[in-house]
């Protein structure tokens, strides 16, 4: 039956006109039913416990709750208070008493967990069936596979039971189900999602990743997931990506020669993708793509499986595979077991291959900045894994086994249908940090297609077209005083080539002073609770990390560098003044703004 995804925006808009959350649960819930999958769900959160759990969100808040009364399910290799964690090994299985940290990052945004999914068993796999536990059908075909590891997770999204749905992402498997069930698949960059309380296939490779029916969704989970954890050995701190509001600066895309094209002589996949690039060429405009050799990204893909990280999966489950090996799916322990046959000295033999091929598929992106790539060559059928277990899930990720191992960030967006009616894909890959980039260029790309969400009625939404933002390798920079456009120090950023990209106020949580001392006269932004300050204008610019780096090394005490919210829901570094530096300083909040402050100095 036709139904209306249920999108962020879609609920935010039905709940500010007073349609309740325990409406919204019960209407999916019935698409449970109606669904009629069990393969979808190893464990399900009881209606009545989702409406308790929505109940305490308190009033309808989107600001301070960005996800308020938003359904999202979650793979069952990540913890969730209360309801097991088996990895689909029902031998294996734990209740853990606390969620994982982006669980727990998402439900205090407001999100609401309706049950954990299916997976290949211990994240190892592509197909979404080697799992003892029914198998969760492809959302468009039954007779082919829904793609895995993150199965469950996958059609869920595309049947529209959950706005968003978290997997994780060793090889592939938070993108290859999204392609094959026509939905987004984001992967973010390795170490910006705590890993905290997810039990890993390969520790030093995993991460946990987003399936959404927009970009959009995708990329707003990922934001609030994303953070520093130091109890995860592997989190880095990385920047949570800017997406740049437009996309009028020339992007250099690439995509794989005529050798690297491989659809294994499936010539729908093949017109599809070639249709899914005239797309990418319109939403790019002048910009050509240019072609790239693919040969060191696929020596390093063919490493994932034949080299030490086996081993690796190997050492993840270790008690269980070497004290009750028969828990195991037949396929998942013919794998994983042909770790004993590597030796200490192969695991450094890989590495060092590794780091040979990594130097040498790091030069693409001296020019490029984006790789877009098949999601997966070809759709396989279940008869195709009865017949060959193996194969046809090595295929799947011909273009996802190498991203993780060349510390790449990629996301995955439905492209055009193959004319048979199955749903195809692009994967967007750049370098690490550059999620935002992915994001903005997919939203774009997605929307060219003119695709329903998933299984749904629902058209892809047009994206927004955001505040202007930084480009790839620059940082942003917020000025409120002598640095604005036409003031007395703005000569430091113009000899820097500093680039200006917006006017905005900050939120209503700032009081601005007029400090002691020049000249010149100086100003100072204080964050102050909320609630008890104002809006007051700034600027800002974008700076290269060298130039921003002398740039801040300049600034005076008490004066310094924080982060900055403004209300284009932005928030980058900026001037903020110490607590005690406003000392015998003026409160100028009510100017709204150090420019209209010195014009009445001037009346």
């Amino acid at each position: 039956m036709p139904f209306e995804f249920p999108t962020v925006s879609a609920l935010h808009a039905a709940y500010r006109a007073r349609r309740s959350v325990a409406d919204v649960l019960a209407g999916l819930y019935a698409r449970i039913a109606e669904a009629d999958d069990p393969g979808i769900f190893i464990a399900l959160v009881p209606e009545k416990d989702a409406r308790a759990a929505a109940g305490k969100l308190g009033p309808f808040d989107p600001v301070a709750k960005p996800l308020w009364g938003i359904p999202f399910a979650v793979k069952d290799n990540i913890d969730v208070a209360g309801l097991p964690t088996t990895c689909a090994c029902p031998a294996y299985a734990t209740t853990p008493k606390t969620n994982a940290v982006a669980v727990q990052r998402l439900i205090d945004a407001g999100a609401i967990v309706i049950g954990k999914t299916n997976l290949d068993q211990f994240a190892t796999g592509l197909v979404g069936v080697r799992t003892p536990y029914p198998v969760p059908r492809n959302a468009f075909d039954a007779t082919y596979v829904p793609g895995g590891s993150s199965s469950g997770s996958a059609v869920a999204v595309a049947r529209g039971i959950v706005t968003f749905a978290l997997g994780t992402d060793t090889a592939g498997s938070g993108r290859v189900p999204a392609g094959l069930n026509n939905i987004v698949g984001l992967k973010p960059s390795l170490g910006s999602v705590s890993a905290t309380g997810m039990v890993p296939a390969c520790r030093t490779l995993d991460t946990i990743s987003v399936f959404a029916g927009t970009v959009a969704d995708a990329d707003a989970a990922f934001r609030l997931m994303a953070g520093y954890d130091a109890a995860d050995a592997y989190s880095r701190a990385l920047p949570v990506p800017s997406q740049p509001g437009t996309l009028a600066s020339p992007l250099r895309v690439g995509i794989p020669d005529a050798e690297g094209l491989k659809f294994s002589g499936d010539t729908l996949s093949a017109a599809a993708f070639e249709t899914s690039l005239g797309d990418l060429r319109e939403v790019l405009g002048t910009a050509k793509l240019a072609s790239v050799d693919m040969t060191q990204m696929f020596d390093v893909a063919a490493l994932l499986y034949t080299g030490p990280w086996v081993a690796e999966r190997y050492q993840a489950i270790r008690e269980v595979i070497e004290k009750t090996p028969d828990a195991l799916h037949p396929t998942t322990r013919k794998i994983i077991a042909g770790a004993t046959a590597i030796t200490a000295a192969d695991t450094f033999a890989g590495i060092y291959r590794l780091a040979d091929l990594r130097r040498a598929a790091d030069a693409i992106w001296d020019s490029i900045d984006v790789l877009a790539v098949p999601t997966y060559p070809r759709p396989r059928t279940l008869s195709d894994l009865k017949a060959d277990p193996i194969g046809p899930n090595s295929e799947l990720g011909t273009y996802t086994n190498f991203v993780n191992l060349l510390d790449l960030c990629a996301l995955a967006v439905p492209g055009r249908f193959r004319s048979d009616g199955f749903p195809s894909g692009v994967t967007l890959i750049a370098p690490r940090g550059r999620d935002g980039l992915l994001a903005a260029l997919g939203a774009h790309l997605h929307a060219t297609a003119g695709l329903k969400i998933g299984t749904s009625s629902t058209p892809v939404p047009e994206p927004a077209e955001g505040p202007a933002r930084a480009a790839p390798g620059e940082i942003e920079i917020v000025v409120v005083g002598a640095h604005l456009t036409g003031m007395p120090l703005n000569h430091e950023l113009a000899s820097r080539n500093a680039r200006f990209l917006r006017a905005s106020p900050t939120t209503s949580d700032y009081r601005l002073y007029a400090l002691p001392g020049g000249p010149p006269q100086r100003p100072g932004l204080l964050r102050v609770a909320d609630g008890s300050g104002a809006a007051v204008a700034t600027e800002v610019w974008a700076l290269t990390p060298e130039t921003f780096g002398t740039f801040v090394s300049a600034i005076p005490a008490p004066l310094a560098i924080g982060t900055v919210r403004l209300a284009d829901g932005t928030a980058p570094k900026g001037f903020t003044v110490e607590a005690e530096g406003i000392a015998g300083a003026t409160d100028i909040t009510g100017f709204g703004g150090w420019r209209a402050y010195i014009a009445s100095l001037k009346g």
